[in-house]
């Protein structure tokens, strides 16, 4: 009778996480046809998903990422499931400055729209440097991203209404940004908090320099994702990890909801510069909204990339 109420009482926690884990599903149904869609790190997780909900709306879907394999084999899955035949893949490697600029230069030259561009692609807190000396998750994560998103403005101006949506986490509220040492990399996870913060504030800063040019920009917390971060990590770790994410963590389409909710649906364009959860708006920290602070980092960044 004890094994069996240890066996009730075990399901019934099961059933509790299962029902909170719950999410929003995104409920538009407006159709992409026509629309040029980038997204960086496409070839698995969450931005494969987002890539494969986007190309069944009739979107051209470009996913941008350095392993032509993975690449390659993401593509086929994606037409295979969305029956769109409009996909296919560009490399790059966000750590690297260089890569970036080549990839921008022969977007442009290849592709004349681009309507919707989704920053998703990211490093989890590893302790790691970039090719320029960035850490792995400030320089991917932010810098790669900004520097790419700058680059691209110009088409996205010129395809107008267009978005750009780059994926943070709730994690930013651990941490805040030391101008001092922004490419701060001795405590992994500390430096992980540190660059999805310069997320929310770099979508803030867009927003604001691009009002009234017709490019609307969020920030997007997924969730907490069961993808495939855990790479990076030993076997030991992603063993645990597995277990721990099956119990508590959402399905890569559940998380990439809210990036589709963004990407398609028009009343997001009332909060632009916004931070989104679960399909809805969501409120930030107080110092995650300094408007001052946001300027800083764009200016920051600027000046370590190199950007005219």
């Amino acid at each position: 009778m004890y094994l069996l109420y240890t066996i009730l009482a075990a399901l019934l926690c099961f059933l509790v996480l299962k029902w909170t884990k719950r999410r929003r599903y995104c409920m538009d149904v407006k159709r992409l046809d026509g629309k040029t869609v980038l997204i960086t790190g496409g070839n698995s997780g969450i931005g494969k998903e987002t890539a494969v909900a986007l190309a069944m709306r009739g979107a051209r879907v470009i996913i941008a990422c350095r392993d032509e394999e993975r690449a390659a084999k993401a593509v086929r899955e994606i037409k295979a499931r969305s029956h769109n035949m409009n996909v296919l893949h560009m490399d790059l490697d966000l750590a690297n400055v260089r890569s970036v600029r080549d990839f921008c230069k022969s977007f442009l030259q290849r592709e004349k729209r681009l309507d919707i561009l989704i920053n998703n692609a990211g490093m989890p807190s590893v302790l790691d440097w970039t090719d320029d000396h960035f850490s792995m998750c400030f320089g991917v994560n932010h810098l790669g991203h900004f520097l790419l998103t700058n680059l691209l403005l110009g088409r996205l101006q010129e395809s107008a209404p267009s978005r750009v949506i780059t994926l943070t986490c709730s994690l930013y509220k651990y941490q805040k940004l030391d101008f001092q040492d922004l490419n701060y990399n001795l405590l992994p996870f500390f430096t992980y908090c540190r660059s999805k913060l310069a997320n929310i504030y770099f979508t803030q800063e867009l927003a604001r320099l691009t009002e009234g040019k017709g490019v609307t920009a969020y920030a997007v917390h997924p969730g907490y994702v069961q993808s495939n971060w855990t790479c990076h990590y030993s076997v030991l770790f992603r063993i645990l990890m597995r277990v721990i994410m099956f119990m508590f963590f959402v399905s890569c389409e559940l998380g990439a909801q809210t990036v589709v909710h963004c990407a398609v649906t028009d009343e997001v364009t009332q909060h632009n510069g916004g931070y989104f959860s679960d399909c809805r708006p969501a409120a930030l920290r107080p110092f995650a909204e300094d408007a001052g602070v946001a300027k800083k980092l764009w200016e920051a960044s600027e000046r370590l990339v190199k950007l005219a």
